[in-house]
C-alpha cells in the first residue's frame, strides 16, 4: 500500500527564516504606520465615521487637488516615455564602451538626493537659467522667461529625476530582442512602421508598462519636488498631506489624503502588474 505524503509546508524551510528580518522591518516601519493612517482617517470625535471622506469629496478644491496630482503624474510619465523609449533602444544597440558610459550617466544621478537635484533645477529654471537662454537663442522666446514655479518647470524637473526608472525596465527587454526579427520582417516586405507596430512594440510592452508604473507611482506621490519647484500655490495630494500634518495640525485630513493617495498608487501598481503579466504571456 502506497502512503501519500503531504507536501512540506514552505514555512518550515529554514531558508524562509532569512526573510524574517525584512518582514519584521516592513511590518513595524511600513505596515503598522499605514494601518494607523487608515484607522485615523475613519475615526472622528464620535467614533467610526465616513465623514472625513464625505467632506473631502464634497469640496471642489479637493477635486482640483486630485486633478493636479493626476495631471502632473500623467504629464511626467508621458515625457519620460517619449524620451526613455528611444533612449532604451540606443542603450541596447550601443557598443560596449558607449553602453557602459550611457549606463553610468543614467545610474549615477540616482546616487544624488532628490533635494539636491530639485535645488539644482531651481537654478536651471530661473529667468537667467540655461533653458531660458537656449530657448531665446533658438528663437522660441523673444526674451528670457521664468519656468520656475510653473507647471512646465515642474514637469521638466520631475521627468529628469524619474527618467532612469523608465529607461531601465524597457532596456532590460530591448536587449533581449533579436535584431534579426526586424530584418526577417523586412525581407518579407514589411514596412518599417509595420515592423515596429507588429514586432518590436509588442515585445517591449511589458517593459513599457513597468516603466510607466514606476514613474507614475513616484510622480503621483512626490512631495519634495513640487514643494521646491512650484510652491504652495499648486497643491497635490502629497503636498496637502504634508501641509495637513506639519502646518495645519489636522491629522484626520492628513490621514484621509494619505489613504486616497495610497489607493491611487497601489491601484496603478496592481493594474500595471496584471497588465504586464498578460502582455508577457502573449509575448
Amino acid at each position: 500500500m502506497t502512503t501519500v505524503r503531504a507536501a512540506p509546508s514552505p514555512w518550515r524551510e529554514p531558508v524562509v527564516l532569512l526573510a524574517a528580518p525584512a518582514v519584521l522591518y516592513l511590518v513595524v516601519f511600513y505596515a503598522l504606520p499605514l494601518l494607523w493612517l487608515l484607522a485615523k482617517s475613519f475615526i472622528g470625535p464620535a467614533g467610526l465615521t465616513l465623514g472625513p471622506y464625505i467632506d473631502f469629496f464634497a469640496d471642489p478644491f479637493d477635486w482640483r487637488v486630485i486633478a493636479n496630482t493626476l495631471g502632473i503624474a500623467v504629464q511626467v510619465t508621458l515625457v519620460c516615455l517619449a524620451i526613455g523609449y528611444p533612449a532604451s533602444f540606443a542603450l541596447a544597440r550601443a557598443g560596449a564602451v558607449l553602453q557602459i558610459a550611457m549606463l553610468v550617466s543614467i545610474i549615477l544621478p540616482l546616487s544624488i538626493g532628490v533635494v539636491v537635484k530639485a535645488f539644482a533645477w531651481q537654478i536651471v529654471l530661473r529667468r537667467d537659467g540655461v533653458i531660458s537662454q537656449i530657448l531665446v537663442a533658438i528663437g522660441v522666446w523673444d526674451e528670457p522667461q521664468r519656468l520656475l514655479f510653473t507647471e512646465a518647470g515642474l514637469v521638466l524637473g520631475a521627468a529628469n529625476i524619474f527618467l532612469p526608472f523608465m529607461i531601465l525596465p524597457i532596456y532590460s527587454l530591448v536587449k533581449l530582442i533579436d535584431p534579426r526579427l526586424a530584418e526577417a520582417g523586412a525581407t518579407l516586405g514589411a514596412a518599417p512602421l509595420y515592423r515596429f507596430l507588429r514586432i518590436v512594440l509588442p515585445l517591449t510592452l511589458p517593459g513599457v508598462v513597468s516603466g510607466v508604473a514606476f514613474v507614475f507611482s513616484m510622480s503621483v506621490s512626490m512631495y519634495v519636488i513640487p514643494s521646491l519647484l512650484i510652491g504652495d500655490r499648486f497643491q497635490t495630494l502629497s503636498t496637502l498631506t504634508g501641509r495637513s500634518f506639519l502646518f495645519m495640525r489636522n491629522e484626520q485630513l492628513g490621514s484621509t489624503t494619505a489613504v486616497i493617495l495610497l489607493v491611487l498608487a497601489v491601484s496603478v501598481v496592481i493594474g500595471s502588474g496584471w497588465l504586464a503579466r498578460r502582455l508577457g504571456g502573449r509575448a
